[in-house]
């Protein structure tokens, strides 16, 4: 019975020590699980280091190639066209007729002030004879003084209708020849504004005349950049339709005032050495280098790595030497096609996410990957 009983103690004391050993084995495996587990692998993100813009980053604008000079043409008296001699498009040479009126009534009057010349030239003549004659007279006292006043008075009178009769005469000439519409400069019919068998008024535009010679391009540049060009700056003019031309051109004009709808300044730039193939309305990229307002210390970046922390606008910062994201806040001063001008929130050597904006948190840690094509973000 002592046998028995001894036997069944010792396998209950073997019993629970198996127990304990399979416990610890479970905890040291357990242990052994967390520390083995890896960390998650850093995150990897197209990023770019920030740089302040040196003069202003140049911007494109649209323009429009217009000629330097253009003028409505116009009769200079009423009338109805009879002839159009040119129409859209024509080339014109100083001197041409374009166009004319019906010259019916301007020959009628023509010929009447010609007429009245003839009648004040007779008087004039025969005021003249009678001068001489009384002259001769009065010398010889045989005519009282009064009279060959009274001749002079006569002869003054004839001369100073004969001089008015000639001017009256010039001035149908002139209002005849005003019924033919002359080009007085070279160029191009850009506009057709009245059509044959149409009455006009005098000074309404028939036709419209770009002059040949010098060729502007026109563009609208918004109040924070136009501050930064001058009169005589050098510009790059590129024209879609001519792919892979470029022209130098100079700003000539800038607008003093905002057009009232646009709140945009009028730029005219002239082209320096313009070929045949540009021609006018042809549509234009202005290349400014313009300095932005408050562009000293400011960043342009690509519009990609723009993000919204609510409404205000913000980019991702990577925190060196970590490489933990941080949403921080900036202020934009100008937003174009395909980047922006931040002017206050980075620094010099900042290291910002590109791509991918949207799908990273704060505080996430990233692996920093070069664009694919590092010269197209430039700042």
């Amino acid at each position: 019975m002592r046998r028995q009983s001894s036997r069944s103690s010792r396998g209950i004391e073997w019993r629970r020590l198996a127990g304990l050993l399979s416990l610890c084995g479970a905890a040291a495996l357990a242990a052994c699980g967390k520390q083995t587990a890896a960390p998650p692998e850093p995150r990897p993100v197209v990023s770019m280091t920030v740089h302040p813009d040196q003069d202003g980053a140049p911007a494109t604008y649209p323009g429009e190639v217009e000629a330097r000079y253009s003028t409505p043409l116009s009769f200079r008296v009423n009338g109805k066209i009879v002839e159009r001699s040119v129409r859209l498009g024509d080339a014109v040479k100083p001197g041409q007729i374009l166009a004319r009126l019906d010259p019916a009534d301007y020959d009628k009057n023509t010929a009447s002030a010609a007429a009245q010349l003839a009648a004040a030239q007779h008087r004039y003549v025969f005021a003249k004879q009678q001068l001489e004659r009384d002259t001769a007279q009065a010398e010889a006292n045989l005519i009282a003084k009064v009279q060959l006043e009274q001749t002079q008075d006569a002869y003054a009178s004839a001369t100073a209708q004969r001089d008015q009769a000639q001017q009256q005469l010039a001035l149908a000439e002139n209002q005849r020849r005003y019924t033919q519409l002359v080009a007085d400069h070279a160029g191009i019919i850009t506009a057709e504004n009245a059509d044959t068998g149409q009455n006009v008024q005098a000074g309404q535009s028939v036709y419209q005349l770009a002059w040949s010679g010098d060729i502007d391009v026109f563009c609208d540049l918004p109040e924070n950049t136009v501050a930064g060009v001058s009169v005589g700056e050098h510009a790059q003019v590129n024209l879609p339709a001519l792919p892979g031309k470029r022209y130098s051109a100079r700003v000539r004009e800038i607008a003093a005032a905002a057009d009232p709808q646009s709140r945009t300044w009028r730029v005219k730039l002239t082209l320096d050495e313009p070929d045949a193939a540009v021609r006018l309305g042809m549509s234009a990229n202005v290349v400014l280098a313009a300095k932005h307002a408050g562009a000293e210390g400011a960043f342009t970046i690509p519009a990609t790595a723009l993000f919204h922390d609510g409404n205000a606008p913000a980019v991702w910062v990577i925190h060196k030497p970590d490489n933990v994201l941080q949403l921080r806040s900036v202020t934009i001063s100008r937003y174009d096609a395909s980047t922006i001008t931040v002017t206050s929130g980075l620094d010099d050597n900042d290291q910002i996410v590109l791509q991918g904006v949207h799908t990273v948190t704060t505080g996430q840690k990233v692996r920093p990957v070069p664009p694919l094509h590092s010269e197209d973000f430039a700042s």
